[in-house]
């Protein structure tokens, strides 16, 4: 089980945009902003994304390395997956690989795949033999 994870991003504000409009169709809603200083010395300023009452997504400012991560969000309908894809691509971010079902792992798996505006692979998932 994903605990949390960090991405470090050049632009912040664009990327709080973009994680804001796309994960919500997720229902990745709640924000927090942590402030490095409350942390051990050198720890970064984060901005965090979660749901149900826990932060697990981190983005911090820093160089972007779009080969450093790829990322997979579940989904719990096929629609949602549509509806994080249509907002993401509204947003300005890369067609990576549209809504569909991914025959090559599961006929039940169902994801788009998009690159963030800082490159990085997002991947939003519906398996229907999970649900």
């Amino acid at each position: 089980m994903l605990d949390h994870f960090y991405l470090s991003v050049s632009e912040v504000e664009r990327s709080i945009a973009f994680d804001t409009a796309a994960l919500a169709h997720l229902a990745i809603t709640t924000r927090f902003d942590y402030d490095g200083k409350n942390g051990p010395p050198g720890h970064p300023d984060l901005k965090g994304f979660g749901a149900n009452g826990r932060i697990f997504v981190w983005l911090r400012q820093g160089r972007a390395d779009s080969h450093a991560a790829h990322v997979g969000f579940v989904a719990n309908s096929q629609s949602a997956v549509d509806a994080a894809y249509a907002a993401a691509m509204a947003v300005g971010t890369t067609d990576k690989d549209a809504p569909g079902a991914r025959l090559y792992y599961d006929p039940r798996y169902y994801a788009s795949n998009v690159l963030d505006p800082h490159g990085y692979s997002l991947e939003f998932v519906y398996k229907s033999l999970q649900h």
